[in-house]
Order: structure tokens, then sequence, then C-alpha cells
């Protein structure tokens, strides 16, 4: 089921993020509990996420609309993929986009950029995320493909 379909048939039982995402993995469509996390330029905490159990989680990621530089490349995605996650959904930028086309692990972010990101590992996990007009807990189901981001009331 794509996401038009599922906002079709629930309606206001779930809410849209309201930003324009692009899709960059090889999986069109993917879903999962979310797991949120806050970071600025920073993908440090990322790289400590990625190799935890997944357990189909999707990963939401608020790096505050930053394009400056890269959250997620290629080697970290298939080490999610590894690791049991369904996808990751970036407000923020990605790099290695021909590599990721070709990884079956779901990826939306707000666009690319190879400069790479610092490493410090500052950021917030567990948080209740408020982006693009929507509320995203931890633990509520996000629905993502190429037409946009679903998540659970």
């Amino acid at each position: 089921m794509r996401t038009s379909d599922i906002y079709d048939d629930r309606g206001e039982e779930v809410n849209s993020i309201a930003l324009n995402f692009q899709n960059f993995g090889g999986k069109e469509f993917f879903q999962g509990p979310a797991r949120t996390v806050s970071v600025f330029q920073d993908n440090g905490l990322l790289k400590d996420i990625m190799r935890r159990p997944g357990d189909g989680a999707v990963l939401v990621v608020d790096g505050f609309g930053s394009l400056a530089c890269t959250l997620l490349g290629g080697n970290m995605a298939k080490i999610f993929l590894e690791n049991g996650w369904a996808g990751v959904v970036i407000n923020g930028a990605i790099r290695d986009r021909d590599e990721l086309a070709d990884i079956p692990f779901g990826v939306l972010a707000l666009g690319s950029n190879p400069k790479r990101s610092r490493k410090a590992g500052v950021g917030q996990e567990g948080l209740v995320l408020s982006v693009g007009g929507a509320s995203i807990r931890p633990g509520v189901m996000i629905y993502a493909d190429s037409d946009g981001v679903l998540v659970e009331f």
C-alpha cells in the first residue's frame, strides 16, 4: 500500500509531514515504528544509532532542514540495513545518492551535499519532534514513499 492509499483509507488518523522530501533509497515504500533523534550538522550520534538493532523501525532525524552538510551516506545506509532498520527520514541532507539508490533501504531527505558533517555526537534521542507541521513521538507508525511521509497520531 502507498502513502496516498493509506491517507485515503485512514484520513484523520494520520498526519502528513509538509516538507518536500526526495526519495534517495532503493526501497520505494517503507514503514515502521518511529525512533527519533535531533542533530544539527553532526552525524556522530547517527553513527552510534546505526549499529543498534533496528527491529524494523524508521529513524526520523530532525536535522533542522540544514543542507549545509550530509547526515547520511551510502556506507551508513548499508549498516542501518544490516542492523534491521526499515529506513530513515531526514529533515536535512544525504550524500552518495547513486550508491543509496542501489541499496534496498528506505531513505527520504530534503536534498544532498557531498560535504561531511561534524562527528562530535551532539544531539538528543527519543524526543517528540515537530517537523513540517507534524508531531512525531517515538513508537508511532511512520509510512513513507516518494509522495511523502505519514505519521500516526
